[in-house]
């Protein structure tokens, strides 16, 4: 298939067969897709939660209105925000570029210095709002390389971030989640599967000038 047939082919899967499991090397790939996630300024504010444990999975329906896909796919991703941006995760990341570049400390250091004045400008709430942007950019990129590995997926944001965090321990690492992504293989009777995609036309949905 091409670019276009894998976008085509994927749907937001209504169940899942329980039965088939990602591989070590889809799952892989799938990290390092979130892991190469644009983000702003590459801070990197979000980290992505796997859940394969089906035990913590089935406690999860209840708190993400009932929706089975939780429990039934291969594994659950769980995208989260940083509860809150501190100057020492401004320091880490530009440390990081530092290390892996080799760029000079007084070249990093005014830009460095501009994005902890950005961060202590915002409140805690802006900040992670902000945050919560780039939790989309991941979701997005996922999204599309199951779409090009051929593995279903189906982004969710009905669910209950509270009691999520509470289950998974979340505020004991900093982290708040925003955003679900079960992921495996469709089951054979997903009817979903076969519906046609319902979208614009191409030259509504993009405007040349």
């Amino acid at each position: 298939m091409t670019t276009i047939d894998k976008l085509k082919w994927r749907y937001a899967t209504k169940k899942f067969d329980d039965s088939k499991t990602l591989s070590e090397e889809k799952l892989n790939i799938l990290k390092q897709a979130f892991n190469l996630t644009a983000t702003s300024f590459g801070l990197q504010t979000i980290s992505l939660v796997i859940v394969n444990n089906k035990t913590i999975r089935e406690a999860l329906i209840e708190h993400s209105y009932n929706q089975k896909q939780v429990l039934e796919a291969s594994h659950l991703f769980v995208i989260c925000i940083q509860d809150n941006i501190l100057e020492d995760d401004v320091d880490e990341h530009f440390d990081n570029v530092k290390d892996i570049r080799a760029t000079p400390e007084a070249i990093l250091e005014p830009y460095r210095k501009d994005l902890k004045q950005m961060m202590t400008s915002m409140t805690v709430e802006k900040r992670q709002e902000w945050s919560v942007k780039q939790a989309y950019i991941a979701l997005g990129n996922l999204m599309t390389v199951c779409a090009i590995e051929e593995i279903d997926s189906c982004p969710m944001e009905g669910f209950n971030p509270e009691a999520y965090d509470t289950l998974l321990e979340l505020k004991h690492k900093n982290l708040k989640s925003v955003l679900l992504l079960p992921v495996g293989y469709r089951a054979d009777d997903d009817m979903f599967a076969e519906f046609k995609k319902v979208r614009k036309k191409l030259n509504e949905a993009v405007i040349e000038m």
